[in-house]
């Protein structure tokens, strides 16, 4: 496993397994941020969205659908996507930093989840959920 710095990203695949990322931890980021690499596009999330996540995701107790949509479409309630836009919670809205860019949580973290270790995914080609372990 990698340390998840700049230097050693987290080398990721969506659900699906179709598409490849990285992450990686800016804690010098005000706030500090959890940077996302999809391609040339870096899309920047609040750094407690893993913690954040794995917490609601243990109180849920059941599979969750991610829900991913970007940050102009609505996100299907009940999911992660939703949760992670929701001013319930702990951010009290958007976990996204980047402005155009705060969509795709439900796409982006669930996959790092799994990759710790804190959540178990489902790899389908659509409509894939998540759990907490």
């Amino acid at each position: 496993m990698s340390d998840g710095t700049k230097a050693d990203p987290w080398v990721l695949k969506t659900a699906p397994g179709s598409s490849e990322y990285s992450m990686w931890r800016d804690e010098d980021a005000d706030p500090p941020a959890l940077v996302c690499q999809v391609g040339s596009t870096s899309l920047r999330y609040h750094l407690s969205a893993i913690d954040d996540l794995a917490a609601w995701l243990r109180e849920q107790g059941d599979w969750v659908p991610l829900g991913a949509a970007d940050e102009q479409k609505d996100a299907a309630e009940g999911s992660v996507e939703a949760w992670g836009r929701s001013e319930a919670n702990p951010v009290g809205g958007w976990y996204g930093l980047r402005t155009g860019y705060r969509g795709r949580f439900g796409m982006y973290l669930p996959p790092l989840l799994e990759a710790l270790g804190l959540a178990e995914l489902t790899h389908d080609a659509r409509n894939n959920r998540v759990r907490a372990l």
